[in-house]
């Protein structure tokens, strides 16, 4: 087994939100969020429909020392915002390369949030990767152009499942070379 050494998971800031670590008290908004059909659709392992203690199983994993993955709430509260708009992960895979992940609940979709996580996700490289990974199913072309947008290189094709549509899906796999010192691509 391989576990990912104890580190700090920090809170990282963007211009319309910050991307801090799960807290308890967002179970009830990534519950209601994850729930809904066409976000648990464009994930691999979100089942539809949500069994009853799934996020509270997800939310413990996501806040438990050691972890393989990190996961943020994209927190828009302190400018009057939801504490959930979404959720972003860097799951680590690597000495110095890690997936990104994210949903963005359907409410705040076409405005321009997940470009915005990504982005200072990348930005911030809390991992100090040189490389960030990411896939996308080929029927949401909407995050292949987020990925685009942040810099992400096609790499080719590939085939997931997905536990909500409880079939293999095809996905686009992109990557980022980044600079660990600079914590910049």
């Amino acid at each position: 087994m391989n576990i990912a050494p104890q580190r700090t998971q920090p809170t990282i800031t963007a211009e319309r939100f910050v991307l801090r670590p799960l807290r308890k008290s967002d179970m009830g908004l990534i519950e209601l969020y994850a729930s809904d059909r066409r976000v648990a659709r464009m994930t691999t392992s979100i089942p539809h429909p949500l069994p009853p203690t799934a996020t509270e199983a997800f939310v413990i994993r996501a806040m438990a020392e050691p972890r393989e993955e990190d996961v943020w709430a994209i927190d828009a509260s302190a400018s009057g915002g939801s504490e959930v708009m979404g959720l972003i992960s860097l799951e680590h895979i690597a000495d110095d390369q890690s997936e990104v992940g994210y949903w963005i609940a359907p409410a705040f979709w076409n405005t321009g949030l997940a470009s915005e996580a990504v982005q200072a996700l990348v930005q911030a490289n809390p991992m100090g990767n040189k490389t960030m990974f990411a896939a996308v199913f080929q029927d949401n072309p909407a995050s292949a152009r987020v990925l685009t947008h942040c810099g992400f290189e096609y790499l080719g094709d590939a085939e997931v499942f997905c536990v909500a549509r409880d079939a293999s899906v095809p996905t686009w796999t992109y990557s980022l070379k980044l600079d660990p010192a600079t914590k910049q691509p």
